[in-house]
């Protein structure tokens, strides 16, 4: 089945990921892309300030640039891919959602009731909430949310650790890419030979949408998962792939280094069961090399959508073990989010 779709706040980075990426997937055709008023009317390669290793995919280059009104849209889309600033997304969404399904990579409907925040492999359970979102608006489309990018990378290492064992406080403290915070986000001056420790709402949002993550749906709200967990982000002189040192103390005694090595490695999901496309082999890939993982190596394992986890060990504190994970801030933590999610539901829903 191929799906019509529209990608909205597409000259952005996020939506220049999405067109990048959803060109190589023939389950997808892009049909229309949207963006700001300045840009309306444009050619899309005369609107963009095009910043992807691979050239402008040749069905989108002379696309005119609509806006986000949902009667601009083609009536035969089918998913709108939405990356719009977390300002505008809440309102626009809304009413794309009255026409449409929107895969939403913005942060603004991410913890509302009735809206599924979803990573596929960890809670596609979620999406039950479809249905009463759609009666409750009156809206013959919905809207679904992927977590923030460093959220994505940590919870899909936790959840295997999660449906085993009982958590009794996790820590992680993150060192993420540039390129999370858009291609004008940090001047140059500002991240050469520095470190900034500070990424706004970032520590917050890891800190409630993990938990939401590994919570379960009752009704149009989430039962949290119940564990401390404490975020500390900074902000590195990489280009893209996140990296994060994550901490986890145990209440069982009996956990191994072999135990969290082969939960990982095991995990899989419904997106590996069922073969979607753009989902990876293996969603958790376990390096045995004390060196690994590191951002240039590994950030684009199983084609960006696989985080990669190396030096599981034994910490210093009672039943409590340490490692180190590198995810694709902008492929799994961002647009290829999106688009399996968007897999899933077809799949599932249409």
């Amino acid at each position: 089945m191929v799906n019509n779709v529209c990608v909205v706040g597409a000259t952005g980075m996020v939506g220049q990921r999405f067109i990048q990426l959803l060109s190589t997937l023939p389950d997808f055709n892009i049909v229309n892309v949207a963006a700001s008023k300045r840009s309306e009317g444009k050619r899309y390669e005369d609107a963009v300030s095009w910043h992807q290793t691979t050239p402008i995919p040749e069905e989108v280059r002379d696309m005119k640039i609509i806006n986000t009104d949902p009667n601009e849209i083609s009536d035969d889309v089918d998913f709108v891919f939405s990356s719009l600033p977390a300002e505008l997304a809440e309102d626009v969404e809304a009413k794309l959602a009255e026409k449409f399904i929107v895969a939403s990579n913005a942060s603004a409907n991410r913890m509302k009731e009735n809206i599924p925040l979803v990573i596929p492999e960890v809670n596609p359970e979620h999406l039950e909430m479809v249905e009463t979102q759609k009666d409750v608006n009156g809206w013959d489309g919905f809207i679904v949310t992927n977590p923030n990018c460093s959220t994505i990378a940590l919870t899909l290492t936790l959840k295997p650790l999660f449906d085993k064992f009982t958590f009794k406080r996790v820590n992680v403290t993150t060192m993420q890419a540039v390129s999370g915070a858009g291609y004008n986000g940090i001047p140059s001056m500002a991240i050469l030979d520095n470190i900034i420790p500070y990424i706004g709402s970032e520590e917050e949002k890891m800190q409630t949408e993990t938990l939401h993550l590994l919570g379960k749906a009752n009704g149009g709200l989430v039962d949290k998962a119940n564990f401390p967990l404490s975020a500390t982000c900074n902000r590195v002189g990489v280009i893209d792939g996140h990296s994060e040192s994550v901490c986890i103390e145990f209440e069982e005694d009996d956990v191994t280094v072999e135990d969290i090595e082969k939960a990982m490695s095991e995990f899989r999901g419904i997106p590996q069961e069922e073969k979607l496309p753009f989902a990876p082999e293996q969603p958790v890939i376990v390096k045995s090399e004390p060196d690994r993982p590191q951002p240039r190596m590994d950030r684009d394992n199983g084609h960006g959508m696989s985080v990669t986890v190396g030096r599981v060990r034994e910490d210093v504190f009672e039943n409590s073990f340490k490692y180190s994970l590198v995810g694709h801030n902008t492929i799994r933590g961002a647009a290829g989010a999106s688009i399996l999610n968007a897999e899933l539901i077809s799949k599932l829903y249409l």
